[in-house]
């Protein structure tokens, strides 16, 4: 007898009798996706900007995803928010930033409805509607979309990957992570790394290998159900990790510098059609210098810096290869929907000498030039948490002006490539339609012939903001159907309308022309003056890369796409207007635990972001370690914070007790106790005790005493000159090991402790020394 199925609230088709043998059964319909439905597969890169891929000009090898371009389509005037988070949340959606409560990244929420990082479920995912439309969903790699008060093992977890939609997840929640030794969580739950960067690990291979193993779990259960894969690279941001070999590549690839990079990028866009053949390359940007007038040590650094980046992208690019080889050879490829696009234009955040460590930009300790060059044959390795220049972030944008952050088209035009061979007939065309992230999530359910809900998990739907470009696939000349898009990213403003593109630059067109830096924030009054005086116009229809202000030419024009830019805004959740980063770091901001002066934390469980842990710098603060120690004696670490880039540790070695600071990845600063600790229960202290103030403008945290307590009694006594001022990054705190990138060379990591460790206590009664600023810097490098 067939089977009898029936859907969800329809009546019961069987027969209930008295008995079995009276009756005949009927079952619940499960979802199935319809016969033939093809996979999604969205790519998106991170910081990598319009002039970055081989197929939109660049000369860095990327033949996987030029072949994604040559088997389908690349689009040339594709625009996002200008960053990350804001960005992410629209890929995902189709909705506006602001309306997505994503005005800016996580870590810089304000208590406003489009501010306050909050995403709320009437803006559903794509996630969601196609798990209800019988797919496999899978999130892989960078999410930065939960709270960042949510990212702890506390939870909630309603707003991790798998709380929207996500069958299975592999990745990491917040901006930013080592290529070498990433934060990975699995699903609801920390994991490390599968193997160590000595064995041959890279995040981007584990990202890839994760996604393969997902795809193939369910397509062997069941080989007809489609699959939506969203895999986000930490590639290309900062750190820039990856292999020597990978940059080897590259080697005096960049030694003309970043302005003959624009120059021979430009020629190829042309030569490709990704720009007008009438188009003309934007100025030279005040903020970086020209070349030839750098020394020739920074030439040679700055050079490095790039083919380190360059190796990094070519890495990735051969990671998505093996993705689409898989897919090829499952013969999944023809029959999936491919999107690849950046969230954003290419990153300034490493200012405009780059850094060999964020961790010492972050503390104003950069080091000098020569302490760098000495470094230079390990810039990408695991000992360093490097970034380029902002000259080759301006390169990176070419033909455009400016960068992420700013809403020119430098930081909000990227690439963006589609294919699907089985449903698109066109190949290796370029279309020029105007098109906006919003539009992503509507064309995929165009394609798919799937009708937006009216409700998810009982939640009304609010409305899309993005229209299909499913229309512009097989046609170069259809028209775009999105005429009007606005832009706010920090009070930088933008407004397109029809071929026209109007910009209020804040804090000015660069840093060196408005004589201040960014995050400046934006009163009444300088907001009417800018309203009166701070916009330019540009035909971009005619104008590529807005160069010619014509706004005084076309005043009626201009007052419009104001007054139209305060419509949007009003519909979308965009006032207030905030051009500021200092107050929205220093304000104050619901937390799930109450801040407390004392902190135990226990062995064997999850790490704690580093948002969430205590701050100890600058401070008195005891760390007590319960434990009992065997008669054969124990090692490892009691606790530790942080990486090789900076942090600390308190751990036994060699029977002694020891504590050592990390200074910025420079200085190590340590005490031990005189004797072995003997066996038998133990209370370990460590307490810190300034004994100056910091000198955070110098780079330099209060100086202080580094005492040691074996069950009261003192046994080690040392002075620290310098500790670090402000902030660890990565500054992970973990209990009973120091996984991932050891804070000292005096072991191995985990090195996790071998007696038994019943429990840790972190004490930080007393005042807490704040530097907002160098707190603002590092949350806008996890962008």
């Amino acid at each position: 007898m067939p089977i009898v199925e029936y859907e969800a609230g329809a009546p019961f088709p069987g027969v209930i009798g008295r008995t079995a043998e009276e009756s005949s059964p009927a079952w619940p319909a499960p979802v199935r996706a319809k016969k033939g439905a093809p996979n999604v597969l969205m790519i998106v890169l991170d910081d990598t900007g319009y002039g970055n891929l081989g197929c939109y000009g660049s000369p860095i090898e990327t033949p996987n995803m030029d072949g994604i371009a040559a088997n389908g389509l690349r689009y040339n005037s594709m625009h996002t928010t200008a960053l990350c988070s804001p960005s992410r949340s629209c890929i995902v959606t189709g909705r506006n930033h602001h309306a997505n409560g994503m005005a800016c990244i996580t870590e810089l929420a304000t208590g406003f409805p489009g501010y306050n990082g909050v995403m709320p479920f009437e803006n559903g995912m794509l996630s969601e509607i196609l798990l209800d439309e019988g797919y496999s969903t899978f999130m892989v790699g960078k999410w930065h979309l939960t709270p960042s008060n949510q990212e702890t093992a506390a939870g909630p977890y309603d707003r991790w990957p798998v709380g929207r939609g996500f069958e299975r997840f592999y990745g990491f929640l917040g901006g930013d992570t080592s290529q070498w030794y990433p934060d990975l969580v699995y699903d609801n739950h920390q994991v490390e790394a599968p193997k160590t960067p000595e064995e041959g690990y890279h995040l981007s291979e584990d990202l890839v290998d994760k996604a393969v193993s997902f795809i193939a779990d369910t397509k062997q259960s069941d080989p007809d159900k489609p699959f939506y894969l969203h895999l986000c690279f930490g590639a290309t941001h900062a750190p820039h990790h990856v292999a020597k070999e990978w940059a080897d590549k590259y080697k005096g690839v960049f030694d003309k510098g970043w302005d003959a990079y624009r120059e021979q990028t430009f020629a190829r866009q042309k030569e490709l059609g990704i720009a007008p053949a009438d188009a003309e390359l934007s100025r030279h940007d005040p903020d970086v210098p020209d070349w030839d007038s750098l020394p020739a040590p920074d030439r040679q650094l700055y050079s490095r810096m790039m083919e380190v980046f360059a190796g990094f992208l070519s890495h990735t690019d051969h990671q998505i290869g093996r993705l689409l080889e898989f897919l090829k050879n499952q013969g999944e490829l023809d029959n999936t929907v491919i999107m690849v696009i950046s969230d954003n234009g290419a990153s300034a955040e490493g200012g405009p000498t780059g850094t060999m460590n964020e961790a010492q930009f972050f503390n104003n300790a950069l080091g000098p030039i020569e302490e760098s060059l000495k470094l230079i044959d390990e810039l990408g390795g695991p000992k360093h948490f490097n970034h380029y220049p902002w000259g080759w972030t301006w390169a990176g944008n070419t033909p455009f002006r400016r960068w992420k952050r700013e809403t020119y088209r430098g930081g909000s035009t990227d690439p963006f490539i589609v294919s699907w061979p089985k449903g698109i007939k066109a190949k290796g065309e370029v279309r020029t339609q105007y098109a906006h992230i919003i539009d992503m999530v509507p064309t995929v359910l165009d394609l798919l012939g799937i009708q937006p809900p009216d409700k998810i998990r009982g939640v009304k739907q609010s409305p899309m903001h993005g229209v299909s470009l499913a229309h512009t696939l097989d046609d170069a000349k259809a028209n775009s159907k999105r005429t009007t898009q606005y832009f706010e990213m920090l009070g930088h403003r933008a407004i397109y309308h029809d071929g026209w593109r109007a910009v209020c630059a804040w804090p000015g067109p660069s840093f060196k022309e408005a004589g201040m830096g960014f995050g400046q924030p934006i009163s009444s009054d300088t907001l009417s003056a800018l309203d009166a005086k701070g916009w330019e116009l540009y035909h971009v229809a005619e104008d590529f890369a807005e160069n010619h202000n014509v706004a005084d030419e076309n005043r009626d024009r201009l007052i419009a796409m104001i007054g139209t830019w305060y419509v949007e805004a009003g519909k979308y959740d965009v006032m207030p207007i905030d051009g500021s980063g200092l107050p929205r770091m220093v304000g104050e901001k619901p937390l799930i635990a109450l801040p407390r002066d004392s902190y135990t934390y226990l062995p064997n469980t999850q790490s704690v972001p580093n948002f969430a842990a205590p701050k100890v710098l600058n401070r008195p603060h005891s760390i007590t370690a319960d434990v009992e120690i065997p008669e054969e004696g124990a090692e490892g670490v009691l606790l530790s914070q942080g990486t090789a880039a900076g942090g600390y540790s308190l751990f036994i070695k060699d029977g002694k007790l020891r504590y050592v600071h990390n200074y910025v990845g420079r200085k190590l600063l340590g005490v031990e106790s005189e004797d072995v600790v003997p066996a038998g229960k133990h209370e370990l202290r460590f307490e810190f005790e300034p004994t100056g103030k910091p000198d955070m403008q110098q780079g330099k945290g209060a100086p202080g005493r580094l005492q040691l307590y074996v069950d009261g009694d003192l046994v080690g006594d040392a002075n620290a000159d310098v500790t670090t001022p402000f902030m660890f990054n990565p500054g992970t705190l973990t209990c009973g090991a120091n996984p991932g990138s050891p804070v000292t060379p005096d072991y191995v990591g985990p090195f996790t402790f071998t007696g038994t460790l019943h429990k840790v206590t972190l004490d930080v009664s007393g005042e807490l020394i704040h530097d907002p600023e160098a707190e603002l810097r590092v949350h806008l490098a996890r962008q």
